[in-house]
């Protein structure tokens, strides 16, 4: 299973397994994962899930879409262009390591 690899808003790091096909949002509410809180669970409706991929990795991921930059607006901690919801980053194997860091604020 792809590894994903957390820095928690405390700063402290937590590295999990995800479910290929599962998204980074409900891998980290499902593995209790702190600091991702998923409100609208997975609906691209709350910016609750905001992360930042690592620079070397964001091509891996994707870019953010359109709407998803315009939910990224209204994130409570302003976006960088690092910046996904974690709800539109889907596991797959190639994005085995992935490192994201869970923004400080999400309410």
């Amino acid at each position: 299973m792809p590894t994903i690899e957390f820095t928690c808003p405390d700063g402290s790091c937590r590295t999990v397994e995800a479910r290929p096909g599962a998204s980074v949002m409900e891998t980290a509410v499902k593995l209790g994962v702190p600091g991702i809180v998923g409100e609208c669970g997975g609906g691209l409706s709350c910016a609750t899930c905001h992360v930042f991929v690592d620079v070397d990795q964001i091509d891996l991921t994707g870019r953010a879409t359109d709407f998803e930059e315009e939910m990224l607006e209204d994130a409570v901690t302003p976006p960088t262009e690092l910046s996904r919801l974690s709800c539109q980053v889907t596991m797959t194997d190639a994005l085995d390591g992935l490192r994201v860091t869970i923004a400080k604020e999400q309410q």
